[in-house]
C-alpha cells in the first residue's frame, strides 16, 4: 500500500497548431517541493498544476517540465519590432563600450539576434486570449494522464519497497527469537563466572556470605535482563507491518520508527553479556539500517 517517492514519466500531445511534451520526475524530500518549468503566456496554468499536483502527491522533490512547439502547418513566425528595436540599442552600446576599453567584439549576425529572447515569436497563446484558454484547458487534461501514469509508477515501485521492507521484518522477528533463546542460555554462564569469582577470592583469604552472593547474582540478572528489549522490538515490528498496509504518506512515520529500532537494539547490544547476543545485535542493526535506507524513499 505504500508509495514510492521516486518516479519519471513522460508524455506528448497537441492541440490545434500546438504540439507539447510532458516529463515529470521526483526523488525523495522531506515535503512536497513543487518545481514547475513552464513556458510563459499561459496564464493559470501552473496554478492549476500545483492544485492537481497537492491533491495526489503528498511527500517528495518533483519536477515538471513542458516543451510547447508549434506543429508544421501553423503561421510564419513573426517579430516583434519593438523587441528587435530595444536589443539592437543593447548591442550598440555594449559594442561602444568594448570599444571605449579597447576591446574587439565580433559582430553579431541575424541569427544571433533573432535568437534574443521575445525578438522572434511563433506562440499566439500572448496575443489570442481564446487560443491560451483553449490550450490551457487541453494542457491541464493531458497532465492529468501524464500525473496518473506518474502515480501508478510511484505505486509500483512503493509495491517493491513493501516487499523489501517485509522481508526485513521477517529477518528481525527471526533475530529476535534467536535472541530471545541467546538470553536465557547465557544465564548459567553468568553465574557460573560470578561464583568462579567468588570461589578465587576464598582462595585469596577473603570469604563472602552467600546472602551476598544471591544479592550479586539477582543485581547481575536485573542489569542483564533485555525482556523489555526485546518485547519492544516485537512490538515495533508489529506496528511497521501495520503502517506498511496503510494508505496515505506513511514515510515520517515509519522513519521515526527505524529510530526507536535502533535505539533498542543498542541496548539490547550493550546488555548483553555474552558473544552470540552480541551476535544477534549486530544482525539486527544491520537489518534495521537496511530497513532504514529503504524507508527514505517511502512517501
Amino acid at each position: 500500500m505504500i508509495r514510492s517517492m521516486t518516479a519519471f514519466a513522460s508524455r506528448t500531445g497537441s492541440h490545434g497548431a500546438h504540439g507539447w511534451s510532458w516529463d515529470i520526475r521526483s526523488v525523495n524530500g522531506r515535503g512536497l517541493d513543487l518545481r514547475l518549468r513552464l513556458p510563459e503566456g499561459i496564464e493559470g496554468l501552473e496554478a492549476g498544476l500545483r492544485t492537481a499536483l497537492g491533491q495526489r502527491i503528498d511527500r517528495g522533490n518533483v519536477t515538471v517540465g513542458l516543451r510547447l512547439t508549434r506543429e508544421a502547418d501553423a503561421e510564419d513566425p513573426s517579430i516583434d519590432t519593438a523587441r528587435l528595436e530595444h536589443v539592437l540599442r543593447a548591442l550598440d552600446a555594449v559594442q561602444d563600450r568594448a570599444m571605449s576599453l579597447g576591446i574587439t567584439l565580433g559582430q553579431p549576425n541575424a541569427a544571433d539576434v533573432l535568437a534574443q529572447r521575445g525578438v522572434l515569436s511563433q506562440d499566439d497563446t500572448q496575443t489570442d486570449p481564446a487560443t491560451t484558454k483553449a490550450l490551457k484547458s487541453a494542457l491541464l487534461t493531458d497532465f492529468d494522464g501524464l500525473l496518473s501514469d506518474f502515480c501508478a509508477m510511484r505505486a509500483a515501485e512503493g509495491r517493491a519497497l513493501g516487499a523489501i521492507l517485509a522481508e526485513r521484518l521477517d529477518g528481525i522477528e527471526t533475530r529476535l527469537a534467536e535472541a530471545q533463546v541467546a538470553a536465557e542460555a547465557r544465564l548459567p554462564a553468568a553465574r557460573q563466572a560470578l561464583r568462579d569469582a567468588v570461589a578465587r577470592l576464598g582462595d585469596a583469604g577473603s570469604e563472602i556470605p552467600e546472602e551476598r552472593l544471591a544479592q550479586e547474582l539477582a543485581l547481575l540478572a536485573v542489569k542483564a535482563d533485555v525482556t523489555e528489549e526485546l518485547d519492544r522490538l516485537r512490538a515495533h515490528v508489529a506496528a511497521a507491518r501495520e503502517l506498511l498496509s496503510t494508505r496515505g504518506a506513511v514515510g515520517r512515520k515509519l522513519d521515526f520508527l527505524m529510530q526507536e529500532f535502533n535505539r533498542e537494539a543498542n541496548t539490547l547490544c550493550s546488555k548483553s553479556g555474552s558473544t552470540d547476543l552480541t551476535r544477534i545485535g549486530l544482525d539486527l542493526k544491520t537489518l534495521i539500517d537496511q530497513m532504514r535506507e529503504q524507508v527514505q524513499n517511502v512517501e
